[in-house]
């Protein structure tokens, strides 16, 4: 038996390894089906503690495969051993696997019957992926709804957002799974049914307009400076990399937008005056506005901000409202300060931006702006999206190296962009740079790890979704409400 117990959990540590298979880079949408599907089988007929047990052993799998570019960014970039990197890896992957499983201890609260565990595990998934959106900050990564980013599903994702799309992905997981249990013809057909007439619907919401696109587009240049991490705030290196800048830039004065990615300039606000005050001259002589990075305070002594400042043909300034533990603030400053390089990593003490802040103005269209991981968070997306045209978002994804963390990221914000039907600017350090339309295509990008410029076209739009009018809130109402009247049944028949 005990054999068996081991085997079986050897099995969901697989089944959840093979999970990120279906996101990007690899894009197997099925795989994703069939790896919920393993876990989904395991569930019934156990206790709480076991269903979180085998739900933890997935949720390894699942992590240690789709987030192994922590380790990258630990090892490579965080001046960290190579033991001490596993360790911390390890250790982030079991504290997400354990947020991840504590939803489905909810299993043992269902009533044992196979047509109920059709409304109840895809609810339960979506319970787990949205509290890992929220939990001590969040890390809203790896959610089975991006896996459907390019097929007929996303036509959902306007409407409900991804959170929609990963019940959608957890049903037809069911289905597959309790397939093996309903001895019935006609079950079967009823479960698969439903599922096909879920994608067809979602290919007649594709052609849905649901915002406007203005008469004119915008001309936009998105510079990819290609700085190395080693270099990016080094003081000896801060005048070669706004050279360098300044050179790429040069030939695209005129360019109604130009966009300088996260952090572009290594140097803090009031220490660099000058410098801005020269560029807002030469933008505003081109008529252009010049989006750039930088760190931003108001006092020499902070507090500080990670910003996106607009000079030139446009006003206003954003600072990030979601910060990276360690990387720009870190938990327990007082206690951990000094015990490794890693925690004294360079703007590793930025402050919180409030919430509500004014979208940037640029030729003469609202921008909402996401910096880095915040364009993972789709209900934050979504508010700041209802009164602006087009998305930006930027980051410096020179942190990953070359894992598969960037074309998660780059995912990511081609769902924001098919949640808000709003066009996206991607602008990065080193890739992946992009533009995007209004339903998450890529129209043009830039090759990673190389210096350059990408020049195109974007279309502002004007309206709203349904999703970028009620975020994620009806998805995960309509899931707790199916819970909780489960659980009851479940009791009722208990008494």
């Amino acid at each position: 038996m005990r054999t068996q117990t081991l085997l079986l959990y050897l099995g969901l540590l697989i089944a959840g390894g093979i999970f990120p298979l279906s996101l990007a880079p690899f894009s197997c949408w099925p795989v994703a089906i069939i790896s919920m599907a393993a876990l989904f089988l395991s569930l019934p007929q156990q206790s709480a503690t076991e269903a979180f047990k085998r739900s933890v052993f997935f949720g390894l799998g699942m992590f240690g495969t789709g987030v192994s570019w922590v380790f990258v960014s630990m090892y490579f970039f965080g001046d960290i051993s190579f033991l001490l990197a596993l360790m911390g890896t390890f250790l982030f992957c079991f504290f997400n696997a354990v947020v991840f499983a504590v939803p489905f201890s909810l299993c043992a609260l269902i009533p044992q019957r196979n047509n109920l565990w059709l409304l109840a595990l895809p609810a339960i998934w979506v319970l787990s992926e949205w509290t890992r959106s929220w939990l001590l900050t969040g890390f809203p990564w790896l959610y089975a709804g991006y896996s459907h980013t390019d097929t007929w599903l996303s036509g959902w994702a306007p409407i409900g957002g991804v959170f929609l799309l990963s019940y959608f992905t957890a049903l037809a997981a069911t289905v597959l799974a309790h397939s093996r249990l309903q001895q019935k013809l006609r079950d079967h057909l009823l479960g698969y049914t439903l599922i096909a007439t879920i994608f067809l619907s979602g290919l007649a919401l594709q052609t849905v307009n649901w915002t406007e696109p203005a008469e004119q587009s915008i001309s936009v240049a998105l510079i990819q400076p290609n700085v190395s991490q080693s270099d990016k705030w080094s003081p000896g290196m801060r005048s070669e990399i706004l050279r360098d800048l300044t050179a790429q830039t040069n030939p695209y004065w005129g360019t109604e937008i130009i966009i300088w990615p996260e952090g572009a300039i290594p140097i803090i606000y009031t220490q660099v005056s000058h410098f801005l005050e020269n560029l807002h001259l030469q933008a505003l002589s081109e008529k252009t506005a010049l989006i750039t990075g930088l760190p931003t305070n108001t006092k020499p002594e902070g507090p500080y901000y990670n910003s996106m400042l607009v000079l030139g043909e446009g006003h206003g300034i954003y600072n990030k409202t979601r910060l990276v533990p360690f990387g720009e603030y870190v938990p327990f400053e007082t206690l951990i300060r000094g015990l490794n390089n890693f925690f004294d990593l360079p703007m590793s003490s930025f402050s919180l931006g409030n919430e509500e802040q004014k979208p940037l103005m640029a030729a003469g269209v609202n921008i909402s702006t996401a910096i880095c991981y915040e364009i993972a968070y789709p209900d934050l997306v979504a508010r700041n999206t209802r009164n602006t045209n087009i998305l930006l978002t930027v980051s410096n994804d020179a942190w990953f190296g070359d894992s598969v963390a960037p074309a998660q990221h780059m995912q990511m914000a081609r769902m924001r962009a098919i949640e808000n039907a709003k066009p996206v600017m991607r602008g990065t350090n080193n890739g992946i740079t992009a533009l995007v339309d209004h339903r998450g295509r890529i129209t043009d990008k830039l090759d990673q790890f190389t210096a350059g410029v990408l020049t195109g076209k974007i279309s502002p739009h004007t309206g709203h979704t349904p999703f970028s009018r009620l975020t994620s809130w009806p998805v995960v109402i309509i899931s707790l409400l199916i819970i909780s009247m489960l659980g009851l049944m479940r009791l009722r028949t208990k008494f």
